[in-house]
């Protein structure tokens, strides 16, 4: 209340409030709720980290896979002839089945542990680690692959062109590898950098679409997938362009020696340099997407390119470097293919389904390059342990391609894996 002359209250010492507050310049500058509320710790760096882990996306891509092998253990049990017959007097007998249901889903991943990992039941050390050199092997073309798919969700793209992407640096590093003739040094990295050039051009047609017409890059680049198999089939299917001489099959000749991928650990193991570029693969997008102003412009025009396009960013010539350098990368797994893995020559089915095993790896790392990197380390032990699983136990290979599968559906619904393991938005347990 003021008096009769229109003066302020004072307090006790006789200032007024305004007085006080002139007194106090942190007064006027900051409301009272501010002036009243305790400063929160400092949280530390590995604590951020770890929350990040514990907490993000990389849970719930942890718990997708638990989920996935978990629904595939259902599946080996259906497939076990054991579990079934014990399954027809589980209620008078339950110990039989839960004791055969244990045994099957046991030396079923115990196979496939062999298999990829470690053979715990050979005495000799080298052979022992030698499915530990086909886990990487098989995961070479995984990771350079996934890098490609995973650098264009980066730039909000979807590259679903890998097959053909692949077929088409295939074909082209098959051809150098057989028709040039040159020494070592420089016939392989001439087959390499072609087979990466021929992979870049032909995903840089999709993006070139994408940027001047609008052309939507998943049915573009799902066309083009025909048109390269077509493409690589009629090339290996005359003799004048890669069909080997003396055959009427759709390949082409043997690479030759000054051609091929060299061993990395000796010739008593399959693996060779193909996984080190993939290696160097990530490294160099790790760089890109992180390090360079390009990365930068890839994931502004991903995360909006109408703000992208306001901040000065050219998002049609982003598209193309994009699809560029993706297609370089998924060529580098067709290469791997034609001139590591597959050295009898280019065939028609050199990819054998990388092109699309790659979605789910990129999916998998969520388009980080280390976390494609583990995920292409994860689906190579798939592919090496599965044909051990079968061989030993006469389980079906295709549970492994079920498991894949699996994963991706788990990981493309992120609340449904949350609501069965009672995660709220932030990962923190309900």
């Amino acid at each position: 209340m003021t008096d009769q002359q229109g003066q302020q209250p004072t307090g006790a010492t006789g200032t007024t409030s305004a007085e006080t507050d002139a007194l106090d310049p942190a007064a006027q500058n900051s409301p009272p709720d501010e002036l009243e509320k305790p400063r929160e710790p400092e949280i530390g760096q590995w604590h951020t980290v770890m929350r990040s882990i514990t907490s993000g996306n990389a849970l719930v891509g942890v718990l997708s896979v638990f989920l996935a092998v978990l629904v595939g253990s259902v599946m080996i049990l259906f497939t076990d002839e054991d579990v079934r017959a014990t399954a027809t007097y589980v209620f008078a007998r339950p110990s039989d089945f839960f004791s055969a249901s244990w045994f099957a889903i046991s030396e079923a991943y115990s196979a496939l542990f062999r298999g990829s990992i470690y053979n715990t039941r050979v005495d000799d050390p080298v052979t022992a680690i030698r499915p530990l050199t086909e886990t990487l092997k098989f995961a070479g073309p995984l990771i350079a692959a996934g890098l490609g798919i995973g650098l264009t969700f980066r730039a909000g793209l979807f590259n679903i062109g890998g097959r053909g992407q692949m077929l088409l640096a295939g074909a082209a590093a098959g051809w150098v590898a057989v028709n040039v003739d040159a020494p070592l040094l420089v016939h392989l990295p001439l087959a390499v950098l072609a087979g990466m050039l021929a992979g870049a051009l032909w995903a840089g047609l999709a993006g070139l679409l994408k940027a001047r017409t609008g052309a939507h890059e998943v049915i573009v680049t799902i066309m083009l997938n025909y048109v390269g198999f077509y493409l690589v089939f009629y090339a290996l299917s005359r003799q004048a362009l890669l069909q080997a001489p003396d055959t009427v099959n759709p390949t082409s000749a043997p690479i030759p020696d000054t051609a091929v991928l060299p061993d990395m650990l000796g010739v008593r193991f399959n693996l060779h340099w193909g996984f080190g570029l993939a290696l160097v693969a990530v490294a160099v997008v790790w760089w890109i997407l992180d390090r360079s102003a390009l990365g930068y412009r890839f994931r502004a025009v991903g995360e909006n390119p109408h703000a992208a396009k306001a901040a000065g960013i050219d998002v049609g010539r982003t598209y193309v470097y994009a699809f560029l350098i993706a297609g370089a990368l998924v060529g580098l797994a067709g290469t791997n293919q034609v001139l590591g893995t597959v050295t009898t020559g280019v065939t028609v089915d050199l990819d054998a389904g990388i092109g699309f095993d790659a979605i789910t790896v990129a999916l998998l790392g969520r388009s980080h390059p280390l976390g494609i990197l583990g995920a292409g380390l994860l689906f190579g032990a798939f592919k090496a342990g599965g044909f051990s699983m079968q061989a030993s136990q006469g389980i079906p290979v295709d549970i492994v391609l079920v498991i894949q599968s699996l994963i991706v559906l788990f990981i493309a619904a992120p609340p449904l894996v949350r609501a069965i393991f009672r995660l709220n938005r932030k990962g923190a347990t309900a």
